[in-house]
């Protein structure tokens, strides 16, 4: 997830001839600092990943007007004076009060539609897994869209979720718990398994090819970042990171730049959501459940089907 941001933001910077540096955060506390080493060395455009920053990147944005600041999955939330908002009611105009940050906020329940087609259309059991990091707003709306699409096709079908921890910082890093749920979860019978975990999704997935079972990866191409797990990964509910972070950073440039939170969907140019190749398991997917998948995007793209986000 982070990854496929970065390779967005150094995209673009190749294209317009800029400066591109990282920071990989190691503990939340540090958010605040990192922002401002950008801000101090004079980056005028500084992209921060996931929601957990948004608090800090809305309060660096009001804080330095002159820097544009593309906050991925952050749904601006400000009151009236641009301050973040901590009772989420939302009463300030983001996009006037904060005209230099952009929050690309991404239809996640849509490409967990999708995985929950292909989860409801190849499982053999009628029992299905999802495992969530920590429940947050994306995490959740993946999940959501994934019961919704599995039920779509097969309304009897049975879900099983569980949290692996309320603390990000645990939840999104605990492959061996992961792994713990997923082998609890194929115990009751499920033999397709959606991860939204992070690094735990890992513990996920490896307990689903060593099951023998199907797994689903989240965010990216996990056949990509895992091949050793190619065998069991059936496709992956993607955001189209790389794409939009170098068409939000390129927007900066062309004069196009957007504030406020912005959706990013099955609408959007080029897409924003998706699931990944098939892979090693191209057979898995047979014309019909691509011709359900095929006309439940059509239908998110035009806006007669809306998924749930939770």
């Amino acid at each position: 997830f982070n990854q496929a941001a970065y390779e967005g933001g150094k995209a673009a910077a190749e294209k317009l001839g800029a400066t591109f540096d990282v920071i990989v955060t190691q503990n939340i506390s540090d958010y605040k600092q990192n922002l401002q080493t950008f801000i101090d060395q004079g980056f005028n455009v500084i992209i921060t990943v996931g929601f957990l920053m948004g608090t800090d990147t809305t309060l660096a944005a009001k804080a330095n007007p002159n820097v544009k600041f593309i906050g991925v999955d952050q749904g601006i939330c400000v009151d009236e004076q641009g301050a973040p908002d901590s009772t989420f009611a939302c009463k300030g105009d983001a996009a006037k009060l904060l005209p230099n940050y952009q929050g690309i906020q991404f239809a996640e329940e849509q490409a967990g539609y999708l995985a929950g087609i292909v989860a409801g259309s190849i499982s053999k059991t009628g029992t299905i897994g999802s495992v969530a990091g920590t429940s947050l707003p994306a995490v959740v709306a993946y999940i959501a869209g994934y019961e919704a699409g599995a039920k779509s096709v097969n309304p009897d079908i049975k879900t099983l979720t569980q949290e692996v921890n309320p603390d990000p910082a645990k939840g999104f890093n605990d492959p061996a718990t992961g792994k713990a749920i997923a082998k609890q979860f194929i115990a009751e019978g499920a033999d397709v398994l959606f991860q939204v975990a992070g690094l735990t999704g890992q513990g996920v997935l490896e307990a689903a090819c060593d099951a023998g079972v199907y797994g689903i990866g989240v965010d990216v191409d996990q056949v990509e970042t895992l091949p050793n797990l190619s065998k069991c990964i059936v496709t992956s509910a993607e955001k189209k990171l790389k794409d939009t972070v170098q068409a939000v950073v390129e927007s900066v440039a062309s004069g196009t730049f957007k504030a406020g939170t912005v959706a990013y969907n099955a609408a959007s140019t080029p897409p924003a959501i998706g699931l990944s190749p098939y892979h090693d398991l191209k057979s898995v997917i047979t014309p019909e459940i691509q011709a359900k998948l095929d006309d439940a995007f059509a239908k998110m793209k035009s806006g007669e089907l809306k998924p749930p986000r939770q």
